[in-house]
């Protein structure tokens, strides 16, 4: 059960830096964060959230289309908004948070992919997850969406959660009841020992799980992932039926 909170984070970070493969012919010429979704790109979708929840600094890495991302986050309002510039090297979710570690602080952190949202149900999902947050156990909660009723997926699921929000992996052999969204809040302490360079965030889900450390909360509302043009098409349909 949420419990009442002891700690709301600061800074947040907006993972914006990828190709956007799955997504061409899109993004051929706009990068993915800068796609729209409705109306608005899923980079200010995401910006507008983090507002929304009270948070102060956005950190958003850049690397494909570097130019265009960055003019756009810099157009935000509400919000002080840090670049990482990944130009040099794309350093993949894992390496591109930790670059930008001086940037987010000491404190726990809210994570955010660009290409994933959520049609908010009865309690906004940012303030569940923080009032989620337990700091003596956990190093990294995620927001977790159903697998069954998900919108723009088509896999087996991610992970398997205790009666005390545990995570596991699921088997390979089997499926699992929970996605990773996208959404995340992670205690800068688990990137200790982590590699210098390009590393996947997976590195620190196994790591947390190792350890005991890796929990998750079930969102309330419907999860959007936007990864293909049909993933996009999908997400548009969603969002105009929940307006009927």
């Amino acid at each position: 059960m949420p419990k009442q909170i002891s700690f709301h984070p600061k800074a947040a970070m907006v993972l914006s830096a990828g190709m956007g493969k799955r997504m061409r012919p899109l993004t051929a010429t706009t990068p993915k964060p800068l796609i729209e979704v409705d109306g608005k790109s899923m980079l200010a979708r995401a910006a507008s959230r983090l507002k929304e929840a009270g948070l102060e600094t956005c950190v958003v890495n850049v690397h494909y289309l570097a130019d265009l991302v960055e003019n756009h986050a810099l157009k935000f309002e509400g919000l002080n908004v840090k670049i990482s510039d990944e130009r040099a090297e794309l350093l993949d979710t894992g390496g591109g948070i930790k670059k930008a570690l001086p940037m987010l602080g000491s404190d726990p952190f809210i994570l955010k992919n660009s290409d994933s949202f959520w049609l908010e149900g009865v309690k906004p999902n940012l303030d569940l997850l923080v009032e989620s947050w337990d700091d003596d156990k956990m190093d990294m909660l995620m927001l977790l969406a159903p697998t069954v009723n998900a919108v723009g997926y088509d896999g087996k699921g991610d992970f398997l959660m205790d009666n005390d929000g545990r995570l596991e992996r699921r088997d390979e052999r089997s499926v699992a009841p929970f996605i990773y969204s996208g959404t995340a809040m992670i205690h800068p302490r688990l990137f200790k020992d982590t590699p210098d360079g390009p590393f996947s965030l997976n590195l620190l889900f196994d790591k947390a799980i190792e350890n005991g450390r890796l929990y998750g909360v079930e969102g309330d509302g419907l999860w959007l992932h936007v990864g293909t043009p049909q993933g996009l098409h999908d997400a548009e349909r969603a969002i105009a039926n929940s307006a009927n």
